[in-house]
């Protein structure tokens, strides 16, 4: 009898319980500026080369092959340039390379780092033209979420370009999140900080001559960077549509779906751009943990997790004998447009790992779905089952004789 009258109590707590976490990170935990001054730490010409010293560092490491345009504060005081979580001084370019094993002096592994070098601006421009020009113009950005190093960002934009293999220039946009679970609050701040910054690096690239395709690719917070720079984008230039942002995938996002539904979708992907090709595609999971405590932080569902907010339509959709799922309402058009633009695919039955947060890089059915989508396919692909949404799939789950090496299938290679 007691414990049955105490759980309505406990279900009211429930988000403010949760939230606590995220709660004492905002409030008793915050960014502790160091013991070094940062201006000693860009005070060493690596991280400000002039434009001859940045062609000798991209020619002579060639093992760099990924793109990188940062508001990360750099540490160049060694040799071994590394890119920290505070917020720079400004924004800064340069290549990397896959993760490398670091040495110690008696010959053992004593950790690892990814390999940067920093370049002068104009020098990276010209070096990102060329390689586009031998491309097709073709390129992808990557855009990393809540919790991440540049270290852990940096894998996965590594194993973006192998599993996908993406015939253009990969870029990774670094924003200075602080790769600490109880700093979520810290990175929401960061990632609207850089908000400027990132949509005028997209503005630059989508209105150079030799671009030709952007695919942008976010994950969890990112999302809330990347559209709104794509709809300044759009505003901004001359003709009002910026048709080379085609291919939108959103990962896992963490953002408000009604303000998706509202504003988002209905700016990025009106009818005439979505006839010139534009395309959002969205990966949820209803056994996302991280983006079901967002949306109890939050107060209201995130786009990646589908959750109905609406206990009348998950009543509804239940007695349909329906899963009770509710997922981003298409946007409404006075004359509705040749092609879809909005894609969702339900992870769901294919989730993997503790939080099931990154099925994309994680589950072999959403990385090969990803891979896909990434070069171009759309709609009914191999892999998908219909829902009742024209615009919703799900991916099945691997029946109990088939046997999945998630690790092989995602990364390609094991790192």
């Amino acid at each position: 009898m007691i414990g049955g009258s105490l759980l309505p109590l406990v279900a009211r707590l429930r988000p403010l319980i949760l939230g606590l976490p995220l709660l004492a990170a905002a409030c008793i935990s915050p960014v502790d500026y160091g013991d070094i001054r940062h201006a000693d730490y860009v005070a060493n010409a690596r991280c400000n080369p002039p434009s001859e010293a940045a062609a000798a560092n991209i020619v002579t490491k060639p093992e760099m092959p990924f793109f990188v345009v940062t508001s990360r504060l750099p540490d160049c005081r060694n040799e071994t340039i590394k890119l920290l979580n505070h917020r720079g001084d400004k924004v800064r370019f340069g290549r990397f390379g896959a993760a490398q094993d670091i040495i110690n002096e008696k010959g053992k592994v004593d950790g690892r780092h990814v390999p940067i070098a920093i370049s002068n601006e104009a020098q990276w421009w010209d070096d990102l033209s060329r390689t586009m020009g031998n491309r097709e113009g073709r390129v992808l950005v990557y855009v990393h979420g809540y919790r991440e190093t540049f270290f852990t960002s940096s894998l996965d934009t590594s194993q973006i370009a192998r599993l996908t293999n993406f015939t253009g220039p990969v870029i990774q946009y670094a924003w200075p999140s602080q790769g600490e679970l109880l700093k979520y609050a810290v990175d929401e701040t960061n990632m609207y900080w850089d908000e400027r910054n990132f949509r005028k690096f997209l503005t630059k690239l989508a209105q150079q001559s030799w671009t030709k395709e952007i695919v942008l690719v976010s994950h969890s917070l990112g999302a809330r960077l990347i559209l709104p720079a794509v709809e300044f984008v759009d505003r901004t230039t001359p003709n009002g549509d910026s048709s080379v942002i085609s291919n939108i995938i959103l990962a896992s996002p963490d953002i408000d779906r009604q303000d998706f539904e509202r504003d988002i979708a209905e700016e990025i992907l009106s009818a005439r751009r979505v006839n010139n090709d534009r395309r959002i595609t969205v990966y949820a999971s209803a056994k996302d943990s991280a983006l079901s405590l967002s949306d109890d932080v939050h107060g209201y569902p995130r786009l990646g997790h589908p959750r109905c907010f609406d206990p009348f339509k998950a009543a509804e959709l239940k007695e349909k004998g329906l899963p009770e799922r509710c997922y981003a309402a298409k946007s409404e058009y006075d004359v509705p447009p040749e092609k879809s633009g909005l894609t969702i695919v339900d992870t769901t039955a294919v989730s993997k790992g503790r939080i099931g947060h990154g099925d994309y890089l994680r589950s072999a059915a959403a990385c090969r779905d990803f891979a896909l989508v990434v070069n171009g396919a759309r709609g009914a692909i191999t892999g998908r089952e219909p829902t009742h949404l024209s615009y919703v799939f799900a991916l099945a789950a691997p029946s109990e004789d088939e046997e999945l090496d998630h690790l092989a299938i995602c990364r390609r290679e094991v790192e």
